[in-house]
This record gives C-alpha cells, sequence and structure tokens, in this order.
C-alpha cells in the first residue's frame, strides 16, 4: 500500500529518512490493523483541510467500519480535536465518548507517530464496539500487541528500519498464527494456528510456559542446515525473518520485538506453514533447471551439426558448393548462440544486446576474411522473447553478411547496426537499421539470393515485420526493419 503524498508535499518538513519511515509504516500497518480489530487511518496536517487522509487499511480479521474511501479527504469536525490534541502531545489519545458511525458504536484512538522528537503523522485506530459479546483471550492478547506496536510508534521504535521489506512469498500473516514472548524468550500466548504450525513440525505439547529457542531446537534434524538467523528470531531479539525444516514441513518465521524507553519487554513472532509454497518453488527450479539443460544440449548439437558442415566444406571440390556450406555453417552457429544464452539464465528472454554484441563482430569478420570492415553498434534492443530473438539474430546475420559481400564488394568500409525501441501506436515497436557505406543499391533490379529470400520470410512470417531497403545518407545502402512487440 502506498501513502497518497500528492496533499502535503508542499508543506511536509521531513528531516532524513521521515518519508521513508512513513512509507515502512504503511507498508507493515495491515499486521496492526489485524491485531487491534480495527481500522487505521494516517493523517496529515493541511492548511486547507485541517488534517487530509494520506492512508487507510482495513483489517482482515474482523468487517470494516469504512466502506467508502477517504484517502486525499480531509478529516470530519468531530475526529480533528482528537488528532490535533495527540499530535501535539506526543501521546496516545482515546475519545472520552462514544463515536457513532451508522449503526455502529466505533473506539476512536489517535495515536501520534513520532521520530527523533518529531511527530510526523497521527493514526486515528476506528474499532467496532457494536458486538456485546465478551472478547476472547486471543482478541485481547491481540488487540494489546497492537496497543504495544503503536506505542512504539509513539516513541520511535516501530517500525524498525531493520524490519525484513523483501517480497519473498511466503511472509507470515497475523492470521496465520502468532506467539507472544516474554523477554526471556518464554512463551506466552500462542494462538491456534501457532499452535497447529509447531504441531505439524512434530512438537506435540503446549506451547505456553515454555521457551520457543528449545522448542524449536528439539525439532531440528539437520542443525547444519539452520538459517543462521534462526536463533535470533525465535528469542525474539531481532526484526528479523527467517524459516525452519523438519519432516517435510517448512516454517517461515517472523519476530517483531517489543521495546519501551528502556529495554526489550518481549516479542511478538509470527509464523506460517509454507511448504506447499516452497514445494511448488522447488518444481518451478527444478523445471528451470531442466529447460536450461535443453537449452544446452540444443546448443551442443548444433554446435556439432555446424562442424559436421564444416568438415563437408572441405570435401567439396567445388567453391560454390562450398560457399554454401560455410553459409549454411553460419545460420546453425547463429541459432545454436541463442540456446547458448538461454541455457544461462532462469527466463525464456534473451539480453539481446550481449548476444548480437558478439555475432553482429563475427559475421563481419567470417564474411570479410581478406578485408579491412569496421562494425558500429547504437541503441539498445534490450530484453527480448526466445521466439523472437532467434529470427531476428538470424535476419541481422543474413544482412550484415549480405552488406559485406555486396554493399562493400570487398573494399574497405563500415557497417552499422543502429536499434531504436520506442513506443508506438501500436504498442512497443523496435526499428532495426543495418547499413554500410559501399556502392549502394543497384539501379536495376535483381535477383535475390537464398539469403535475401530467408530474410524476407524471416521478417514477414516469423517476425510480423516489415522490411525496405534504402539508399543511405552519405553513399551506401541502409536496410530498416520495423517490428512490433505488442503480444510478444
Amino acid at each position: 500500500m502506498a501513502i497518497f503524498t500528492d496533499p502535503i508535499r508542499e508543506h511536509a518538513d521531513f528531516g532524513p529518512g521521515d518519508a521513508e519511515w512513513l512509507h515502512l509504516l504503511v507498508g507493515d500497518w495491515q499486521m496492526v490493523a489485524d491485531l487491534a480489530f480495527a481500522d487505521l487511518a494516517l493523517w496529515f496536517p493541511h492548511p486547507d483541510h485541517g488534517y487530509v487522509a494520506l492512508a487507510h487499511v482495513r483489517p482482515s480479521t474482523t468487517h470494516t467500519v469504512f466502506h467508502g474511501d477517504f484517502v486525499g479527504e480531509g478529516i470530519r469536525s468531530d475526529l480533528q480535536p482528537l488528532v490535533d490534541k495527540a499530535w501535539h502531545s506526543r501521546t496516545i489519545e482515546r475519545s472520552s465518548e462514544t463515536n457513532w458511525s451508522s449503526d455502529m458504536a466505533l473506539r476512536v484512538e489517535a495515536v501520534p507517530m513520532v521520530r527523533n522528537g518529531r511527530t510526523l503523522a497521527v493514526v486515528t485506530t476506528h474499532m467496532d464496539l457494536s458486538s456485546s459479546r465478551m472478547p476472547s483471550r486471543l482478541e485481547l492478547t491481540y488487540r494489546q500487541c497492537a496497543y504495544d506496536l503503536l506505542r512504539m510508534g509513539t516513541l520511535g521504535l516501530w517500525p524498525d528500519f531493520a524490519s525484513p521489506t523483501g517480497s519473498r512469498r511466503g511472509a507470515p500473516r497475523v492470521g496465520d498464527g502468532l506467539i507472544r514472548l516474554d523477554a526471556e524468550g518464554i512463551v506466552q500466548y500462542a494462538s491456534p494456528n501457532g499452535v497447529s504450525a509447531f504441531r505439524r513440525l512434530g512438537d506435540g505439547e503446549s506451547l505456553e510456559g515454555r521457551s520457543l529457542a528449545e522448542v524449536t531446537a528439539s525439532l531440528l534434524k539437520d542443525r547444519r542446515m539452520v538459517d543462521e538467523t534462526l536463533p535470533l528470531v525465535v528469542t525474539g531479539r531481532m526484526p528479523w525473518r527467517s524459516e525452519i525444516e523438519s519432516r517435510g514441513v517448512s516454517l517461515s518465521l517472523r519476530a517483531i520485538p517489543l521495546r519501551d524507553e528502556q529495554q526489550r519487554f518481549g516479542a511478538l513472532v509470527l509464523c506460517r506453514d509454507v511448504s506447499e509454497l516452497r514445494r511448488r518453488e522447488m518444481e518451478l527450479v527444478t523445471k528451470d533447471a531442466t529447460i536450461r539443460e535443453i537449452h544446452h544440449r540444443v546448443k551442443n548439437n548444433l554446435q556439432t551439426v555446424a562442424a559436421l558442415l564444416r568438415m563437408q566444406s572441405r570435401r567439396m571440390v567445388s567453391d560454390e558448393a562450398k560457399q554454401g556450406l560455410e553459409q549454411a555453417m553460419r545460420r546453425v552457429a547463429t541459432i545454436a548462440l541463442v540456446h547458448e544464452t538461454l541455457s544461462q539464465g532462469l527466463t525464456q528472454s534473451v539480453d539481446f544486446d550481449e548476444l548480437i554484441g558478439r555475432q553482429f563482430r563475427l559475421s563481419a569478420e567470417v564474411a570479410s576474411p581478406s578485408q579491412q570492415v569496421k562494425t558500429e553498434r547504437s541503441g539498445t534492443f534490450g530484453e527480448l522473447p526466445s521466439d523472437l530473438a532467434t529470427p531476428l539474430a538470424l535476419v541481422i546475420n543474413e544482412l550484415v553478411t549480405n552488406a559485406v559481400e555486396h554493399g562493400l564488394a570487398g573494399k574497405a568500409g563500415t557497417v552499422w547496426l543502429i536499434a531504436d525501441r520506442t513506443d508506438g501506436d501500436n504498442g512497443e515497436e523496435i526499428t532495426v537499421t543495418i547499413a554500410d557505406d559501399g556502392v549502394g543499391l543497384p539501379e536495376t533490379p535483381h535477383v535475390e539470393g537464398l539469403g535475401l529470400q530467408i530474410v524476407r520470410t524471416l521478417v514477414t512470417s516469423e517476425l510480423g515485420g516489415s522490411i525496405a531497403w534504402l539508399p543511405r545518407d552519405g553513399g551506401g545502402t541502409a536496410v530498416q526493419i520495423l517490428l512490433s512487440l505488442e503480444g510478444k
């Protein structure tokens, strides 16, 4: 979730790291909303609206109290005095009377988010009190945890910049399982899902009253494979993530230390069974490795074919036959180069600039063993899908060879390769230009050889593009290919 920052750009007087701290808060406050069973809103002063809402989060553990979206709007008149009081007092303020919204009775609290002695924003919590039932132990524990975290926010102790912000799949949430520890790492409370998660690991006893670190250690079968962050996570000493695996079950853990002005007085540990996620990830890794191996073997087979063509060409008596086999060998080698690039990565896309950089120079050198031919590149192709990279590499190989053999016609010169990737009317497009400073286009139409026939077929049929031969400014020939990447 992002902060709606447009209304405060001209009014915020943030110091170093203040804006990042608020973004970190909003990135992690779903946990607080779930623990508090309440909607949270983030407010910042505005000269025209008193305060403006920068963000809003709804709890996943209960129903929301705000069905409409009020982010970017000014604060209600009945809520502003409470928020204003919290902003200046830098302490948590609770409404002295119950607020009513539609048919719900709400308890509202205003929590100033203070960093380096300065109030940066105010978080309001809105909890529905209309339910008449007594709260369970789980609800009471959750709400106490939410209060502790918000209290840390008034001291600038939460959110913590050391907290993980990566996108690793399987990050635990409140509903997946929560364990509360005291300062010594002893379990004070474990939610039913938290108990079930450790039971699947093999622990058959109650967690409460036991050291979570000792429980975890007793479940480990091979301690040589333990994540080095695990001891600090299960004792609640650092706000990190870790993972434990036992009996084929993988458990993702996240610790949030609880602190006050003097010391750490406890911790929250969120846990989630990620066994199925890790199994699927392993399947994907295996499939990726298989695909890479296939590309590697295809590359080897194509190189073998090229070597056989080379051997065969040496036995040819006719120069025309030798030349035909050498051209076939170059085409096979070009396709092999694409598969070699694919075998080195986990995606089915190719860094075409790296691939064609080698191929461009090689094509010119092979086509001009006795000529002084200079090659120059400009522009970028970027990442291209493999089904586009293979025919495009072949086309460029053929056109460069043609430019050297027929454009320069045995003389010294330069061959240019220019790529221009732009956003056109029909989506993203690439314009590829192969130019030379040779003799130029013939005055009379000529019969196309096999190479140019291959080029036309690949451009129109495989690439779905267009090709044109033009005179180059300054002399020579320019071949221009226009390709659309839409749907590729």
